[in-house]
């Protein structure tokens, strides 16, 4: 209980929760189904079955046969062969084999937040009353932690929201009055550029000044801001990110990662941060078709790669400083994390991050 409630994201509790409740009753397979109002599954999740496996079954399932009738009943069911059962209907080509089974619905009062289902026990003779008592234990507990984590997703989109609109005003209050009076001395520039010349250099020289304190006022409320998705981890962000990046660029922006690494919060943020800037360039300046983010591990560090195969660049040229290096070096330092930059013209680029775990 203690490893399920320590959890913070929604759907690492499921997970938490479906591979201890298998752990717990020494079952084969597990399983935890989160119903939506369409007939479906928001979430289901598994243990036992590989993710090839899982792939080649197939949708997330609708609510028919057992589950459907779990969810009806909303009463425990434990069963000797769930393939003899009237409500049984099934399954797709590549499932596994199911037979003995036991299935607890988990409630928050009158409220059914899902279905947490065992099948094959390891050991002879299937389920007893023993595992199902023990398994509608453990789902109260589960039910816990899983409206806990709700509730705290919830506050979090609360404090997300409530920081756009801080940040929304300050854009407003400082580089938008800025950006408008540059536009009216241009105007004005103009006006006097064939009549007096001497005027019209010192209203240029304005603009100029304007410009640079609205650039000044813009990355001051950029350094401001956090990665607030980091509550879910590194990974789940970044894939988030990627997935966004995505649908708003022609670029294609793909993520891989291996979803049991974690890292201290700050380091965290500084490897999402190094990510940004560097999916910024690939997207902005490279003309990159395609982008792929890797997290993984080697030799005892976690290894983040951004490579995209847009124009390249000479990283040795000092007019690259424009596109953050030196501020991805500082950022990388700060953390006792190793940067590597390896670009050529027309060769594309691959940023790697190195952090000890």
């Amino acid at each position: 209980m203690l490893a399920v409630t320590r959890h913070l994201s929604v759907h690492e509790v499921l997970q938490v929760i479906v591979r201890a409740a298998a752990q717990l009753l020494d079952a084969r397979y597990a399983a935890l189904g989160v119903p939506d109002d369409e007939g479906s599954f928001a979430e289901f999740v598994v243990e036992g079955v590989s993710d090839d496996d899982w792939e080649r079954i197939g949708p997330l399932p609708r609510q028919h046969g057992m589950l459907a009738a779990m969810l009806r009943d909303d009463a425990p069911k434990r069963l000797a062969d769930i393939r003899r059962e009237p409500e049984f209907e099934g399954w797709p080509h590549a499932h596994p084999v199911l037979k003995d089974f036991l299935g607890v619905p988990i409630r928050d009062g009158a409220d059914v937040l899902g279905i947490v289902f065992l099948a094959n026990k390891r050991h002879p003779g299937g389920f007893t009353q023993e595992d199902e008592d023990l398994l509608a234990l453990f789902a109260a507990h589960a039910a816990i932690a899983m409206t806990n984590a709700r509730l705290y997703e919830h506050n979090r989109e609360l404090t997300v929201v409530a920081e756009r609109n801080r940040l929304a005003r300050e854009l407003h209050d400082a580089v938008a009055q800025k950006l408008f009076s540059l536009r009216l001395t241009a105007r004005t520039a103009a006006a006097l550029a064939e009549r007096d010349a001497a005027r019209t250099v010192r209203e240029l020289a304005q603009v100029e000044r304007l410009a640079a304190e609205a650039l000044a006022e813009l990355r001051a409320v950029i350094n401001e801001l956090r990665p607030a998705d980091l509550a879910d981890g590194l990974v789940p962000s970044l894939r988030k990110h990627a997935e966004v990046l995505d649908r708003a660029h022609e670029t294609s922006v793909r993520f891989t990662g291996d979803e049991a690494i974690v890292l201290p919060e700050e380091h965290e943020a500084v490897a999402f941060r190094i990510t940004q800037e560097a999916l910024y360039n690939a997207l902005r300046h490279a003309g990159a078709r395609a982008v792929h983010v890797r997290l993984g591990t080697e030799d005892g560090r976690a290894v983040l790669q951004v490579s995209d195969d847009g124009a390249g660049f000479e990283p040795d040229d000092d007019q690259q400083n424009g596109l953050g290096l030196a501020s991805m070096q500082e950022r990388a330092v700060s953390i006792g994390a190793r940067l590597d930059v390896a670009s050529a013209p027309g060769a594309g680029t691959t940023v790697r991050l190195e952090v000890p775990l």
